[in-house]
């Protein structure tokens, strides 16, 4: 074979990489929808949803990922609080966003929240690969 017919190999992504981010798809979808549904039908203020909405979001994810992903089954209550931590450390970020977005500028606070998950998201994995589950 040439050096122009072999092919570079990318390495792959690990498996706990992509368990990681389908479970965070699903936990970020599930945080969203449960925003909109508790800030436009229920009502709620904005921060307030958020924070529900978050937690149960923190709650799913620490779940599959401990049970699925990395499969530990010791020292769950502290992996949850660290876990959780990070998550809080994720809310407070989004909570600054929001201030900034819809209080300051005042942009839709939907569209904020959806601007602020692939920054928190990929914060909190890169926090959480390592000391959470690490």
């Amino acid at each position: 074979m040439t050096r122009t017919e072999q092919q570079v190999k990318l390495p792959l992504p690990s498996r706990a990489l992509v368990l990681y981010g389908i479970i965070g798809v699903c936990g970020v979808t599930l945080d969203y929808l449960l925003f909109l549904l508790l800030f436009n039908v229920a009502g709620m203020h904005e921060q307030v949803a958020n924070a529900i909405s978050t937690s149960v979001g923190i709650a799913n994810n620490f779940v599959f990922n401990a049970w699925l992903n990395f499969r530990t089954r010791d020292r769950l209550l502290r992996r949850f609080a660290r876990f959780y931590s990070v998550g809080l450390a994720g809310m407070a970020l989004t909570f600054l966003l929001l201030q900034l977005g819809s209080g300051a500028f005042g942009w839709n606070p939907n569209l904020v929240k959806a601007a602020a998950i692939p920054l928190v998201v990929g914060l909190q994995y890169l926090i959480n690969k390592r000391w959470s589950f690490g």
